[in-house]
């Protein structure tokens, strides 16, 4: 029979809870001096440039937990803050988390959330070594701080594009964004008529949406190939918003084609399922985590023909804008409509 106990936080208490989570946590890092159990981690960067970066996922609007496991939660928000640093061509080593939690959470769920975190920083080899935990009166909140480091010399910014380079994107586009369609669309037919829902056949979109990861492949690929990115980012909030940070950045404009725009076929025939143009959730959907980057041509024999690279555009002259390819030739401008936390309506 399945466990159904439920232990209330408020039996264990803060510290209690902090105690629980320290118990499961073990630090492999080098560079992790101390880690959860004082005031403050400490952390030794070994020579090199540390790289910081922050992500916060709020209830209600950054996931639901009617079809989000708190186990893939968890794995996610560690997730998405990696892909942020392998994004400055750097190698993350810790993670610190902060959680505000409501009352009806029982131990039982925040055991779930973290078994999903720990898992991600095993898979990464990453240490999480400290962090805070309160109430929370409106829900569930994730605050996860990463923390990596590289040479000086190896960290790549936005702003390092020049005009002519190539624009190249890891992996394929808009199956998060397809995968979070169809967790809505069973969603809204469970809450009308109460059927269970219909996810056969959704497998890699779902996962691109429930359980993304970082690309940390990708960065091992180009040291490999001796391939030094000017300019990278990931794609969190859409490769249309992306590719703009970068020529903005950069002050340069920036050209993408629709044709070279790649997109696995179950992403395909759910967005015409849904009678949506793969391109625009390609284009503007988020969540891929997949690598944007840019590259001198003299690099593009090293990448040419590599299954997990793909060539889209190139950086022109500022004067030139933001434009998308079409097939026929034809340019148009390029927006950025993905994912923007303060014009969500609410």
């Amino acid at each position: 029979m399945a466990d159904t106990s439920r232990t209330e936080l408020n039996h264990l208490g803060e510290f209690g809870l902090i105690e629980r989570i320290a118990s499961r946590i073990q630090l492999g890092q080098a560079s992790t001096v101390k880690g959860i159990g004082d005031d403050a981690a400490v952390i030794d960067p070994e020579g090199l440039h540390q790289v910081i970066t922050t992500d916060m996922l709020v209830q209600g609007v950054h996931f639901d937990l009617s079809y989000m496991p708190l186990k893939h939660l968890g794995y996610k928000a560690i997730v998405v803050n990696l892909s942020d640093v392998y994004a400055m061509n750097a190698r993350p080593r810790q993670v610190v988390v902060a959680l505000a939690i409501s009352n009806r959470f029982p131990v039982e769920a925040i055991d779930e959330l973290y078994e999903g975190m720990l898992l991600a920083c095993g898979a990464y080899g990453v240490d999480l070594v400290g962090g805070d935990t309160c109430s929370s009166i409106s829900g569930l909140v994730i605050s996860v701080t990463a923390i990596g480091a590289a040479p000086r010399e190896a960290l790549v910014y936005r702003g390092g594009a020049r005009e002519h380079d190539l624009l190249v994107v890891s992996g394929d586009l808009g199956g998060a964004y397809m995968g979070l369609q169809v967790l809505e669309r069973e969603k809204a037919v469970f809450n009308e008529t109460g059927a269970q829902p219909d996810l056969v056949g959704h497998d890699y979109i779902l996962e691109r949406q429930l359980k993304p990861e970082a690309r940390k492949d990708v960065i091992d690929l180009l040291k490999k190939l001796d391939v030094m990115p000017t300019a990278m980012i990931d794609i969190s909030d859409g490769l249309a918003s992306e590719a703009i940070h970068i020529a903005r950045s950069s002050a340069l404009g920036v050209r993408i084609h629709d044709e070279k725009l790649p997109i696995d076929p179950s992403t395909f025939q759910t967005a015409r399922d849904f009678n949506l143009d793969p391109s625009t959730c390609a284009l503007n959907g988020g969540e891929d985590y997949e690598l944007l980057f840019t590259i001198s041509q003299a690099d593009y024999d090293k990448i040419k023909g590599n299954p997990s690279l793909t060539v889209i555009g190139h950086i022109t002259d500022k004067a030139s804008g933001y434009a998308l390819v079409d097939r026929q030739g034809g340019q148009h401008e390029l927006r950025a409509q993905g994912w923007d936390a303060f014009l969500r309506k609410g």
